[in-house]
């Protein structure tokens, strides 16, 4: 089994070991330009790994602080998972249709190395075109310029067909690979304006050179023509969040490190809200901010900013200045809104969904509170840093479209205590730690904003719960959190997908599961059409009609299934903006090797 070099962490006074980072990598790497891969594993981009350059955040991962895979495979490169002999299970079977949205043929780089694995998966529809997009290994053994973008992180399926089959149209277009690549950590959103079907694919977008601020960017992609001859036209990326600090030393800059980005978009506004987590170049925590664009008028017109559905205009943010800090070395600016400041004790932020309420425009995010930090730093072992899911709301005038957001911070505050997964060594899951991080949807029938996550109050390997807080006020609807997996055998039960009510307000949601504790197969269930109110456990359904042994899969990708999945309702341009078919989005191992799947279900 991979060592668990992860285990090895220590806490350290960081703002000494962050100087003296910068100041060795500086010396060391000299102008700032992009030196020869060294011999070790690949990077992204095919170029060399974070760590390998001494990139100071990639230094401090899996040591003070944990991230995402994205972070992983920027800073490690490629990790390929060792095989291990299976559990003899008869897989389960159930009545959905399943979907690889990848193909193998894509995965295979100019030289001809097949890439293992894709994981991460994020989902968006309208009518009967569907987009999927996904972490992808075949970036570790391609270089800028490579045909259909391979070099880049983040991987695309594009179906017209509402998801009966999909073409792999390989990485995220981005003609400027040299300078920045795609990073993975997917998120799609879904808009029709003016009779046009636009997807908006979300990423880490980070410097090749290691050099410079991180960023959160996304491809504005049109649906082009029609009926199966439809093509997806993706233009420029849109750069929707920057590093908030940066150290500069000779040539170099380093900056925080922008991870774990999730989008969502307000239809009846034109908007687009992305939330994240911001790595400090000093010091402990990470805070959690947000940005917001502006994607027109549902006819497809410029919005109050000047953006449009084809081009958007995002506010991120004042310009980095200098301080007196460092020497002078230091330049710092503020993001567009802060969800919420550095963790108490510097317990770490992580695992940002923001949702919105489209009959009022008022934002609403989850994030976890102390996740990791709640196994290795011992200022975050006591009942005042308990483990939590935190749920915030911001009114819409808090949020125009400046550079920096009306309000300080959010109106409101909610929290649900979470018995976490996070020290789970979780047989075929290549990573540790685990997580527990919420995901959220508005319903305006019901007047409610819902949290879902993975406890292990009732199961060791956890359970799916579900509670609601009244829109606003964020008073709590139930007494205690419902339930949502049926009883099985003391199985896993985690990563919830949920993004948006259904057309009558109710909750459709997904989640990864194992029948018992004695397997290591892991299918997809589903909760479909719950009310938010609810206070006892709904039927469950099957989403995958094979379940993977997970103990016995090719991956390059740490973790090799992620740490979510995604589900959302298609999207439409009328109220209440949502149809009637939910999507599922999965990593999937039946084949051996870790693929993108997907289901749906029509309402």
């Amino acid at each position: 089994m991979r060592h668990r070099w992860w285990l090895t962490a220590a806490v350290i006074p960081l703002a000494a070991s962050a100087v003296a980072g910068f100041m060795s990598v500086a010396q060391a790497s000299g102008s700032g330009h992009a030196a020869k891969p060294a011999i070790g594993p690949p990077g992204i981009g095919g170029g060399k790994t974070g760590l390998a350059a001494g990139y100071p955040f990639c230094k401090r991962l899996g040591k003070t602080i944990q991230a995402s895979a994205a972070a992983q495979m920027y800073c490690f490169g490629a990790q390929a998972a060792g095989r291990f002999q299976p559990h003899v299970v008869r897989p389960a079977t159930g009545a959905s249709r399943n979907v690889d949205a990848a193909n193998f043929a894509e995965d295979v780089s100019p030289a001809g190395v097949r890439g293992y694995g894709q994981s991460e998966t994020s989902i968006a529809a309208s009518g009967r075109f569907v987009v999927e997009a996904w972490n992808d290994s075949t970036t570790f053994f391609s270089t800028c310029g490579a045909k259909h973008f391979k070099e880049e992180a983040t991987g695309v399926g594009f179906s017209v067909n509402g998801g009966r089959t999909f073409r792999d149209i390989g990485g995220l277009r981005n003609p400027g690979c040299r300078v920045n690549l795609y990073g993975g950590d997917p998120s799609v959103v879904a808009y029709k304006a003016g009779g046009h079907t636009f997807f908006y694919i979300f990423s880490l977008y980070l410097p090749t050179n290691f050099s410079g601020p991180t960023h959160i960017a996304f491809d504005p992609c049109e649906v082009m023509g029609s009926g199966s001859a439809a093509h997806l036209h993706c233009g420029r990326p849109v750069v929707a969040a920057s590093s908030t600090q940066c150290a500069k030393f000779h040539h170099f800059s380093f900056c925080s490190f922008l991870d774990k980005d999730f989008a969502t978009v307000d239809p009846a506004r034109g908007r687009l809200y992305v939330s994240y987590s911001d790595f400090p170049v000093i010091g402990f925590g990470d805070p959690i901010d947000m940005s917001v664009c502006d994607i027109g008028t549902r006819a497809g017109k410029p919005g109050p900013a000047g953006g449009t559905p084809a081009h958007p205009v995002c506010k991120h943010g004042t310009p980095l200045v200098k301080t007196t800090r460092l020497r002078g070395h230091l330049f710092v600016g503020k993001p567009y809104f802060t969800v919420a400041p550095k963790g108490r004790l510097g317990c770490l932020n992580e695992g940002t969904y923001p949702a919105v309420n489209i009959k009022t425009g008022g934002v609403y995010v989850g994030y976890e509170f102390n996740w990791e930090s709640n196994l290795f730093f011992p200022q975050c072992f006591n009942s005042k840093t308990r483990t939590r899911d935190v749920l915030t709301s911001t009114p819409r005038h808090c949020l125009p479209l400046h550079v920096v957001a009306a309000c300080k911070h959010p109106a409101n505050r909610a929290r649900v205590d979470v018995v976490s997964l996070d020290s789970a060594f979780i047989p075929g899951y290549n990573r540790f730690p685990a997580s527990d991080f919420p995901r959220l949807a508005v319903s305006n029938r019901f007047g409610t904003v819902t949290m879902v996550w993975n406890d292990t109050r009732f199961h060791p390997n956890g359970d799916i719960m579900l509670e609601s807080f009244k829109l606003g006020s964020l008073a709590r609807v139930q007494n205690v959190p419902t339930v949502l997996d049926r009883p099985h055998g003391g199985g896993l039960s985690m990563f919830p997908a949920l993004r948006v009510a259904n057309r009558n307000g109710r909750l459709d949601v997904a989640w990864y599961s194992r029948p018992s504790a004695r397997t290591t197969f892991t299918g997809v269930k589903g909760a479909v059409n719950v009310s938010p109110m609810a206070t006892s456990t709904p039927g469950n359904i099957s989403i995958t009609n094979r379940n993977t042994n997970w103990l016995q899969n090719n991956s390059d990708i740490i973790p090799n299934f992620g740490d979510y999945i995604d589900a959302v309702v298609s999207a439409t341009a009328r109220w209440p903006f949502v149809g009637r078919t939910w999507f599922i989005a999965w990593s999937d191992g039946r084949s051996g090797v870790a693929q993108p799947f997907s289901a749906h279900i029509r309402g």
